[in-house]
């Protein structure tokens, strides 16, 4: 008799599968993630108080991998108003909670070692003030600097020394500069298994003058740095059933698993 949930499971790989090759709705996704983002949509929400910039498809796909991996630190370069942040405490939080149920043990939330680090250049006071003030500020530390200084990755992976699964992402400068220079940073301190998630690599394949004025475009930007991070670094691989399940989302050949 087959397994129910091993059948659902099968059935949703295939339907996954078929997405690529269904070049009417392939082209759907990517017309409507560029008429949403020419409209301001991705500034539409908030996370638990503080406005977070994501596709909601995006903050899904983050929930799965954190619920999958079980990282114990997530780092991320890029804060802005605080959201994903939130966003990230909140997911780990889930897993002390949960943790806590199934070993039948009492939860201290402020005893978990589970932390947000989180990189920004210019952490304005009014965006520090929201994010120490959150009932998950317990979870978040921060560093302001430049998220490829010597002085910052220093300071990151030595913070990072005492975490056993690490996760990163990086959705700071999305010039290929500087994605580069982060992957070489920070990447190597994802634990295999874990993921390095590269935001903003869709600018790629969007039209040159969706981002007039911003320094990255088509032939420079994070997906551009993705691909020659690389052809350095066998570790890594990219999942690519994230982006195809979601197909709206700013991260296409950005979720990097490493394999090593």
């Amino acid at each position: 008799m087959t397994d129910p949930i091993q059948q659902f499971a099968q059935e949703r790989h295939q339907q996954i599968a078929g997405y690529p090759r269904d070049a009417a709705f392939t082209a759907q996704s990517q017309a409507w993630l560029e008429a949403s983002m020419r409209r301001r949509y991705v500034y539409n929400y908030d996370w638990m108080g503080r406005p977070i910039i994501q596709y909601p498809q995006d903050m899904v796909a983050m929930q799965e991998l954190v619920w999958s991996t079980r990282p114990d630190l997530i780092i991320e370069t890029g804060i802005a108003h605080g959201g994903s942040l939130v966003l990230s405490a909140s997911l780990l939080a889930m897993l002390d909670y949960c943790d806590a149920v199934q070993a039948g043990t009492a939860l201290d939330p402020k005893a978990s070692k589970r932390k947000v680090l989180g990189l920004d250049i210019d952490i304005r006071p009014h965006n520090r003030d929201a994010i120490e003030s959150h009932p998950l500020a317990h979870k978040i530390d921060m560093i302001q600097g430049s998220s490829i200084s010597s002085e910052v990755i220093d300071k990151v992976q030595a913070y990072a020394s005492g975490y056993q699964r690490v996760m990163v992402c990086l959705d700071s400068n999305h010039t290929h500069e500087h994605v580069l220079a982060e992957l070489r940073a920070y990447a190597p301190l994802t634990t295999p298994g874990c993921y390095c998630v590269v935001f903003d690599t869709f600018v790629e394949d969007m039209p040159a003058n969706l981002f007039p004025d911003r320094p990255w475009a088509p032939g420079d930007n994070p997906k551009t740095a993705v691909h020659a991070y690389l052809k350095e670094q066998p570790g890594f691989e990219i999942d690519a059933a994230i982006p195809h399940k979601l197909q709206v989302t700013v991260a296409p050949d950005g979720f990097l698993k490493r394999l090593r």
